[in-house]
């Protein structure tokens, strides 16, 4: 018997890189796969596992590839030519101004790429891009026409409730809780030379370092670190030296207001942070991402002589990140893009998991971070200190700065999402190309 069912339609997504290091990517795939109810190919680099969602579809396939970005956009055009196909490009960043990074913008090889981006790209059937800057760069200097699609968080990032939190901090107490240093104030001391009752910060089996359970309740602790959550990819357009010099900085500010200087012991420390005495508080900065200069900056940060501030990196599953963001007190954004044309997508998950945001300032930065509502801009590691000393004066209870800022985040993550935003701008694009 014949089938009445509709042939599905079938759509390839090509990615330039490591599909799990490409959200806005990932987020496609799963439109063209829901909302357009198509079968998805996603070809792309190895690397790093896309989100549980994507590798559990049952509409959509991972296929690894690895040549340079160059060719492959000439193959994709003549793969869509020869199977009479569209072939729509989604302009994340040009690569030309990545390449520009090492190789300065007036090199040969760099013009070469400018020419091939632009040439190839004015062959496609239709284009997104991220901003209404990048827009308007597409339009008067590339002659392509673009519908901006801003990028936005998926439902899975959302605020982490307490359980959450407390089970997500159980399960990375064996990357937090150990020493990254001589000195580190996050580590839990047993030593007999340090053994006062009170600076056993995990007194229970079930404790983490924020959280305590009894019973079925779940509270934060009161002398908890604020946790500060930056991700990078570790390279030349992220300068991580500015959170360093900025995290030293509040170090240093900290030990100046309360009268410290290099003498205090760590017992006193300890004392002075069981006993709830912070007016301000430890920072714990886990930083997530994988990529080149990591190794350089985890020896960098060994020789800080840090007594209020702490550093971790690692690497989060793509179920646990966003766990992580909902349960952070402040995200930092160091991305400055090699364009000056794109947005940090770390942002937009920051801001879909109610978490406010620091970021490093650039030209439309604007688009995505409203000043004092929900987020800060920086230029420097000393304005980036300074906020950090303004937003947690007062930690946990009595920041108003950072309540008035989470409150903003907040109401950014229920707003708009990644299906609203795609079905909006992405979805008539597409019915309109492929009609």
């Amino acid at each position: 018997m014949e089938s009445t069912e509709k042939k599905r339609g079938r759509v390839a997504v090509v990615v330039l890189g490591d599909i799990g290091r490409s959200p806005r990517m990932q987020y496609h795939a799963l439109s063209l796969a829901e909302q357009e109810n198509l079968l998805v190919d996603i070809v792309a680099n190895g690397g790093s596992d896309p989100h549980v969602s994507i590798r559990e579809h049952h509409s959509i396939r991972i296929y690894q590839m690895n040549p340079p970005s160059v060719p492959t956009l000439a193959a994709v055009k003549l793969s869509s030519w020869l199977r009479r196909s569209k072939f729509i490009i989604d302009w994340h960043n040009f690569g030309y101004t990545l390449l520009g990074l090492s190789h300065g913008r007036n090199h040969i090889i760099v013009k070469t790429y400018h020419w091939f981006e632009s040439y190839f790209g004015r062959m496609a059937d239709g284009s997104l891009c991220v901003t209404k800057a990048m827009q308007h760069e597409l339009a008067e200097n590339w002659e392509i026409k673009a519908t901006v699609l801003y990028d936005q968080p998926p439902e899975f990032f959302h605020p982490t409730s307490m359980k959450e939190k407390h089970e997500l901090f159980c399960r990375l107490k064996n990357d937090i809780c150990p020493p990254n240093g001589a000195f580190d104030c996050i580590h839990t001391r047993n030593e007999k030379s340090f053994r006062f009752e009170a600076s056993n910060e995990l007194d229970h089996p079930s404790d983490s370092l924020f959280t305590s359970q009894v019973g079925n309740d779940i509270f934060l602790k009161p002398n908890r670190p604020a946790l500060v959550v930056s991700s990078t990819s570790w390279t030349p357009d992220e300068d991580f030296s500015i959170l360093l010099q900025a995290a030293l900085m509040y170090d240093r500010r900290v030990s100046g207001v309360l009268g410290e200087d290099d003498s205090i012991t760590e017992e006193k420390l300890w004392l002075d942070i069981c006993k709830g005495e912070q007016l301000y508080p430890r920072l714990l900065f886990i930083i997530t991402g994988k990529g080149p200069e990591k190794a350089k900056y985890e020896q960098q940060i060994k020789k800080l002589k840090l007594r209020r501030v702490a550093f971790r990196t690692m690497w989060l599953s793509a179920e646990d990140y966003p766990l992580l963001l909902g349960s952070a007190d402040l995200g930092v954004s160091l991305h400055t893009s090699s364009s000056g044309l794109d947005l940090p997508m770390k942002v937009v998950d920051m801001f879909g998991c109610g978490l406010p945001v620091c970021a490093a300032s650039y030209s439309c930065i604007k688009e995505l971070v409203k000043v004092e509502k929900n987020g800060l801009l920086f230029s420097s590691p000393s304005e980036l200190a300074d906020e950090f000393m303004m937003l947690f004066k007062g930690f946990p209870d009595k920041c108003e700065s950072l309540k008035s800022l989470k409150d903003g985040a907040l109401a950014k993550s229920s707003s708009s999402k990644w299906s609203t935003e795609w079905e909006t701008h992405a979805m008539p694009l597409i019915s309109e190309i492929i009609s």
